[in-house]
């Protein structure tokens, strides 16, 4: 099949015009993060109404289970508490952003189809929206982890910039992970669970609860290979006074730069009609259960 053809047949009109799109939605989108940042405030508003602690009650319950966990691990490990509850803090925290962040960027599209089908809004706002809802969670959990430092002394040899540049470059990862799983999920429905399950199997395979100098060297290939553990090392190694691994910081940059052609290759042209096609099926099977109950069931596709 020939390009025009080729073209003619899928609705698509070249790379170019893909990747000029792409820009045009991530501009729009930019543009209205303010309606993404009021999105997400909803989100966590509408969760925790009538809350007396609201978001601070998971705030809580991490911080106890880091509290259990360095205690106890510490001691089945023989690693001094100074050293592990810090390291177990910092990884309990930023893992638990990036896992929770990709699991609900499956949803993303699903989930605003309705948004999607009666609005033009651009579909990075709901990316965003996604997002910065866990960066709201994580800002609350950021008070475990400052406390901790503040107790060790850790404050004092953390490098902030270092650290920082460690957390921009986690959200841009998960930020196009999240649009990616969120594109491929809108039309294979299997994907949320996969991904599910690969991120808890990741929670074991990756440092979080265990040092990563404690593997032995034939496995080390575990660390290198996992994306996590980078992701995880650019943010935590700094602020525990540490230096960044180089092959981390090579590999979180060329992970971030590696997204634009995965997700160029991975959109369809079509997602938003097929996210409306989706709701207004939702809609009808609704209309018909409605009626069905009502005792004057007819179907509405006829």
């Amino acid at each position: 099949m020939d390009t025009a053809t080729h073209m003619l047949r899928t609705g698509r009109q070249g790379p170019l015009f893909e990747v000029q799109m792409a820009l045009r939605d991530l501009r729009a989108s930019g543009e209205r993060i303010d309606l993404a940042w009021s999105l997400a405030w909803h989100d966590v508003v509408s969760r925790y109404r009538g809350s007396i602690l609201g978001p601070l009650w998971i705030t809580l319950s991490m911080g106890l289970m880091i509290l259990g966990i360095g205690v106890l691990w510490g001691e089945l490990f023989r690693v001094p508490i100074q050293t592990f509850i810090p390291f177990v803090a910092v990884g309990i925290v930023f893992f638990g952003t990036v896992t929770t962040t990709i699991n609900e960027g499956c949803e993303t599209f699903v989930s605003a189809a309705g948004m999607l089908s009666q609005t033009a809004l651009p579909m990075l706002t709901f990316v965003w929206r996604t997002v910065l809802r866990n960066l709201i969670y994580l800002g609350h959990h950021l008070v475990i982890v400052l406390g901790v430092l503040v107790y060790f002394g850790y404050w004092q040899s953390a490098n902030y910039p270092i650290a920082l540049l460690g957390v921009v470059f986690l959200v841009a990862n998960i930020a196009w992970i999240s649009l990616l799983l969120g594109i491929i999920s809108a039309r294979f429905r299997d994907i949320p669970q996969i991904v599910q399950s690969i991120t808890q199997a990741a929670a074991i395979m990756t440092p979080v609860f265990w040092l990563p100098d404690r593997i032995p060297e034939r496995y080390h290939l575990i660390l290198d290979l996992n994306p996590f553990y980078h992701l995880l090392e650019a943010v935590r190694a700094p602020l525990l006074g540490k230096g960044v691994a180089p092959h981390s910081e090579m590999y979180v940059a060329s992970f971030r730069m590696a997204q634009a052609p995965l997700i160029e290759d991975t959109t369809p042209p079509d997602l938003a009609e097929a996210l409306r096609a989706d709701d207004a099926a939702r809609r009808r099977r609704e209309a018909e259960v409605e009626l069905a109950n009502r005792g004057k069931f007819v179907p509405l596709d006829v």
